[in-house]
């Protein structure tokens, strides 16, 4: 994941004829909670209810509004991953102001809630389609789930790639290991050539930039005495990012020594864009579980 400083153009930030929050709040029954920023549809902190342990890396130099993409949490990378496209670095949904299509409670006690962002002038003045995106998070007990789903409302089909940019917050970044990839093929973003790991677990001592092609749609991120499995559906690929201490500190954005505290695991569509016709729809989903290391 090229993890930049890049800013896109800001999209859509006029507001509603009703107040709306700039921050939904999620808390299901058992305490389990997340928040979700409207600017990016952007989930920026979970809690699960066993531990109540933060589980996103946050930093605290992180722009929340304007042009920025928030450093850290979940950004929503479409409809262009990184630079490999003519398009804005990571697409503009990271940077624009979704709308709150609503929240609810459902009957076990999750708490729901769904950001829908739309094409509009300056959407299509960047990309030229007809979309609706819909971003939707649930959270309860030991679970996050997030789900990405886009409509082709138009009269002509177009391409994506799309991936959930997740930071998930560890104690340090050299005790992480990734289980799941052996013999996975990957690349580096922005280059084409394909290797295959076959280390039987993925460590990140330092800068690491890869895109995994047709993942395992599980995976775990382990350190001592605490994991996440992580669980993908029509998600093909799958990001592994952290900038290592050069990169890291060029980024204005992000807590000096940040990088030793965060791992990015990313489930994406990067390899093969996507391609959907006039009123058909994509959807693809991650859902994060914490468990005993």
């Amino acid at each position: 994941m090229t993890g930049d400083g890049d800013h896109a153009p800001a999209i859509e930030r006029r507001a509603g004829p009703a107040p709306v929050p700039a921050v939904v709040t999620l808390r299901a029954d058992d305490g389990a909670l997340a928040l979700i920023h409207r600017h990016g549809a952007h989930v920026t902190s979970w809690r699960p209810a066993a531990d109540g342990d933060e589980r996103l890396y946050l930093s605290g130099r992180s722009a929340f509004e304007g042009d920025a993409a928030i450093r850290g949490g979940v950004p929503v990378i479409f409809p262009q991953f990184a630079a490999e496209g003519p398009l804005p670095r990571h697409g503009f949904a990271r940077t624009s102001l979704w709308s709150l299509g609503g929240v609810a409670r459902a009957a076990d006690g999750t708490a729901e809630a769904e950001l829908v962002l739309r094409d509009s002038e300056a959407t299509r003045a960047i990309w030229d389609a007809r979309f609706r995106a819909v971003l939707a998070v649930s959270v309860a007990g030991d679970r996050l789930a997030i789900a990405l789903s886009v409509e082709n409302t138009g009269d002509a089909p177009f391409s994506f790639t799309a991936a959930l940019h997740t930071y998930f917050r560890v104690r340090d970044v050299a005790d992480v290991t990734i289980v799941g990839l052996r013999g996975t093929p990957y690349r580096v973003t922005g280059d084409s050539t394909l290797a295959r790991d076959e280390a039987d677990v993925l460590r990140v001592p330092g800068f690491i930039d890869r895109v995994y092609v047709d993942a395992p749609p599980h995976l775990e991120l382990r350190e001592p005495g605490r994991a996440v499995h992580l669980d993908a559906d029509g998600f093909r690929d799958a990001v592994v990012w952290n900038p290592g201490p050069d990169g890291a500190a060029k980024l204005k954005d992000l807590d000096p020594g940040g990088e030793r505290h965060f791992v990015c695991v990313e489930a994406g569509v990067i390899q093969e864009p996507v391609t959907i016709g006039p009123r058909r729809r994509w959807a693809g989903a991650q859902r994060m579980t914490v468990a005993n290391g």
